[in-house]
């Protein structure tokens, strides 16, 4: 991919917290085999919570010089990531930058997976779960779902289209944690291991930045897991749901 430019910075951000995190919390908690929601994932809102910490960070940006904000915002189809790339903007005062929804960067599907705890899932599906066992989190796939190698494939592509279309641009990325985390695995070229043990450490609307190398060649990590513009307002609680 040489003589391809890159953008100037991604800023990538978890959504805020959302009504399947705290099913998801809420089913831990009581040992449930299932999380009690019957909203499909891909509309699954921000709690208020989450509405505060969107609003906090756009808060925090609005605060920085214009030069050093985001130029251009992509965003994954999801409920829970457009809204709160919307609160974002508006509270930073960027609501006239153009954005792209790219479903390249949805939540990884989870397939028949969806809405059970490892509980669960080891009581429906034993086998399934003897063979995640054996095979590990970054390579299996569930029936009718993806693997962290198949989020891996779309990422990478949305990546490359970044910097075919966007080089030298600053990109507010707003997405999920497997997503971002997937991220990481291809601009630090980290091993499969290396990137799944970030796994359940991706707060709610935390910032995870890169800038560009001076000589063109890739980007550097400047931040990750930031959540410096929740600490300074209580009402945006510092939320670390898996």
């Amino acid at each position: 991919m040489s003589g391809i430019g890159w953008p100037e910075s991604l800023w990538f951000v978890r959504h805020g917290e959302s009504r399947g995190n705290v099913a998801n919390n809420a089913a831990y908690e009581s040992h449930a085999l299932r999380l009690d929601i019957d909203v499909y994932d891909v509309n699954v809102e921000l709690t208020d919570a989450g509405i505060a910490q969107a609003t906090a960070l756009g808060e925090w940006l609005a605060e920085r010089p214009r030069t050093e904000l985001p130029t251009q915002v992509v965003v994954s189809p999801y409920a829970r990531a457009r809204e709160t790339a919307r609160l974002i903007q508006a509270a930073a005062g960027l609501d006239d930058l153009p954005v792209t929804i790219d479903e390249r960067l949805r939540d990884r599907e989870q397939g028949v997976l969806d809405r059970l705890t490892s509980a669960g899932f080891r009581k429906e599906y034993p086998l399934e779960a003897e063979r995640r066992d054996y095979v590990g989190k970054f390579w299996f796939r569930p029936a009718s779902g993806e693997s962290w190698a198949d989020v891996a494939m779309r990422v990478r592509a949305a990546l490359l289209e970044l910097r075919l279309t966007m080089p030298d641009e600053r990109v507010l990325v707003v997405s999920h944690d497997v997503p971002i985390l997937i991220a990481r695995y291809i601009l630090e070229n980290l091993t499969p291991d290396e990137a799944t043990s970030y796994s359940q450490q991706l707060r709610n609307c935390s910032l995870t930045t890169y800038r560009a190398n001076p000589d063109g060649r890739g980007m550097h990590l400047e931040t990750f897991n930031d959540t410096t513009a929740l600490e300074r307002d209580d009402d945006a609680p510092i939320t670390a749901h898996g």
